[in-house]
């Protein structure tokens, strides 16, 4: 029997993961998250995600514009829920560590031990230009030499009375962090995950992290970044889970999904998929990234399964069984209504698939 983790990408900013002026109205507030998040429990899934955002990529649907807090987010909705996993997203850019490690800490105290951190060593340029706050003397392989320092700190303020660090980026003398975070007492700490897929962010990952998000833009590139990241783990004599995002659209026929695609593609935002490619910028390979690559063919920001439940229950298991992944972090288009039947009628047969009990 193979436990494999399914999640839900919280839609916490406005117009959700396709950009595209045609879907179900996202409007990216509270209320809708609370009511994403207390559904996801009762349906079953394993955790929720919050990303973040500070700017958003304009065009006449102002995708993006709108967006809650991640940290605020998940800590208000950890008192909406007893059981899922509540994982936010922070950019070590803007967070000194030992700030993080109060804020994370809180969190696990107020979740009961559920919190997860998905670290971002901050890609996107334009985000915190805005602010001052873009490090121009830091290229991408540098990023990651600060984050790199910034995690240890972090795990070293959650598990040593005092701190003396004496790095390249962060200096603490007889710095304590107390209290400690609960699942220090359940597992070493809160569970820290990362979305870096260049060598360097899978290495950083390997090392770090219990769980990598990957991505590509045809199943067989999120097969083999799926692959090198486990491969990488083996080196520094760990294991590690690997979690792709699916934009799932069901229908009652496979025509009928069919349509719903169609429809969202046709009203793609074009402007704001031209404002996203420009602030994504190319990876360090000079590549585009496989969310903007895929944007740029209608608006769809990840990979997409579309069909009837059954279908959709047979796509996911040959590509979690394909990819050899762990997990999957799950998009709707209707948050509420698609939400509910890949959780009622998907979730259990993958679940069966597996050796799991529905």
């Amino acid at each position: 029997m193979k436990h494999i983790d399914m999640g839900v990408f919280l839609p916490m900013a406005n117009g959700g993961w396709i950009i595209s002026d045609t879907t179900p109205k996202i409007d990216g507030s509270f209320d809708l998250n609370r009511e994403v998040a207390i559904l996801s429990e009762q349906l079953g899934y394993d955790f929720i995600l919050s990303m973040m955002k500070w700017r958003g990529y304009g065009g006449p649907t102002n995708h993006w514009g709108e967006s809650m807090e991640a940290m605020m987010l998940m800590s208000a909705l950890s008192q909406c829920t007893s059981k899922i996993k509540i994982w936010a997203t922070i950019h070590t850019i803007l967070y000194h560590p030992a700030l993080a490690a109060k804020m994370i800490m809180t969190l696990d105290q107020a979740s009961h031990g559920r919190a997860g951190v998905n670290i971002v060593s901050g890609a996107f340029k334009d985000e915190f230009a805005q602010m001052g706050l873009w490090p121009e003397h830091l290229d991408h392989t540098q990023r990651y030499g600060y984050t790199n320092e910034w995690v240890t700190v972090l795990k070293k303020l959650w598990s040593e009375p005092r701190v003396d660090f004496d790095g390249e980026y962060f200096k603490l003398v007889d710095c304590v962090s107390d209290p400690k975070p609960l699942s220090s007492t359940m597992r070493p700490r809160p569970e820290l995950i990362c979305a870096g897929m260049s060598e360097t962010g899978l290495r950083f990952t390997a090392e770090h992290c219990e769980a990598a998000f990957v991505a590509g833009s045809t199943e067989e590139e999120i097969a083999k970044v799926s692959a090198r990241a486990k491969e990488i783990a083996a080196e520094y004599g760990k294991t590690i889970k690997t979690y792709a995002m699916y934009t799932l659209i069901p229908g009652r026929s496979q025509a009928e999904a069919d349509d719903r695609v169609s429809l969202y593609i046709d009203g793609v935002d074009s402007v704001a998929v031209a404002n996203m490619t420009a602030s994504y910028g190319k990876k360090p390979d000079g590549r585009e990234t496989s969310l903007v690559s895929r944007s740029r063919k209608g608006g769809f920001m990840t990979s997409r399964l579309a069909g009837t439940p059954a279908s959709l229950a047979d796509q996911i298991v040959s590509t979690l069984e394909t990819a050899d992944l762990d997990g999957m972090m799950l998009i709707f288009a209707d948050y509420i209504g698609d939400l509910r039947t890949v959780g009622e009628e998907v979730l259990p047969v993958v679940r069966r698939a597996f050796g799991a009990s529905a």
